[in-house]
């Protein structure tokens, strides 16, 4: 691949990533003058989105990984069945406007929350007993501790979309706090946590193109602005939240962007394209980047409740 082909290989990922974003908060944007009550249900949508994305890149990404380990422990066949029922729980709950959450959606969430949890216990183990213990080699090469992460948000986000829709609509609270103020705590969490999964791989493929910067600067940006737009006093709420809404909109188009470059690193290796079977599983990892982008959409969500709490 030249330069001038890499050029605009992501010129066009950057263009696709930004139309993606555009499309996947349009939802939330068309909240912004509605009342109080639909802006409870629509921030309740704005997760479900999110969760969404997450349990789509879970998916589609522990299937890869899975497979590239011939589904040595049948254990490693949970989180393809668990991410299913999380992608369609999502999906269902995206899609529903009424205010009161769905019992059998929250069951579902809360059991992919669990078996994130496990997951990620289970991937850190793998670390620790492989010869060295806990090193960098076997951060590197290890099961991904990262990975099961991403299935336990994908969850928690389903799970607090349900919370909420049973909140009421004029004071939503959760975890002992204003929901808009807690929502942004645990999306800026989320986007912190995937950062730094990003930098680990990233630091493991030794920087090679300048775009891998961006996941570990753009994101934990973002993660600041929204902590400081969820604690900022009345005064300088409208400012802070202005500034956080669009940096978030930037971190939804690098996931969806990121993507694109990972298809391009694909495309860089030997073969190519033409040699998918190998280079797929052997390249960067497609699903992972849109994680950025669904935390994204969830900080939004959390950022539009927020305005009804000033």
């Amino acid at each position: 691949m030249t330069q001038a082909t890499r050029f605009t290989a992501g010129l066009v990922s950057v263009a696709v990533g930004a139309a993606l974003a555009s499309l996947a908060t349009r939802s939330l944007r068309n909240a912004t003058g509605a009342a109080p009550k639909d802006k409870h249900v629509a921030a309740a949508r704005g997760f479900n989105h999110g969760s969404t994305l997450l349990a789509l890149s879970v998916l589609a990404d522990s299937a890869m990984e899975h497979y590239r380990g011939s589904f040595a422990n049948p254990a490693m066949y949970t989180p393809l069945v668990v991410a299913t029922g999380s992608l369609g729980a999502s999906l269902h709950g995206g899609a529903d406007r009424s205010a009161a959450s769905h019992r059998v959606r929250h069951a579902i969430q809360i059991a992919a929350a669990a078996t994130g949890t496990a997951g990620t216990a289970f991937h850190l183990y793998n670390v620790t007993k492989r010869p060295g213990g806990l090193s960098w080699h076997n951060l590197f090469y290890g099961a991904p501790a990262g990975a099961p992460f991403a299935l336990l948000l994908a969850g928690a986000l389903g799970s607090i979309a349900e919370t909420l829709r049973d909140e009421p609509a004029h004071d939503p609270r959760l975890f002992g706090m204003p929901a808009g103020k807690a929502l942004a705590l645990v999306a800026a969490a989320g986007l912190v946590g995937t950062a730094a999964e990003a930098a680990l791989l990233h630091f493991r493929g030794a920087w090679q193109h300048p775009a891998m910067v961006a996941p570990v600067t753009v994101a934990p940006v973002g993660a600041a602005l929204l902590i400081h737009a969820a604690c900022a006093p009345r005064a300088h709420a409208q400012r802070a939240s202005g500034f956080a809404r669009l940096w978030l909109r930037i971190t939804t188009a690098l996931g969806f962007a990121g993507a694109g470059f990972h298809a391009c690193g694909v495309g860089r290796a030997q073969g190519g394209w033409r040699n998918w079977s190998q280079n797929l599983f052997a390249g960067p990892p497609l699903p992972a980047p849109p994680a950025f982008s669904a935390l994204a959409v969830a900080g939004l969500a959390a950022l539009r409740l927020r305005e009804t709490e000033r």
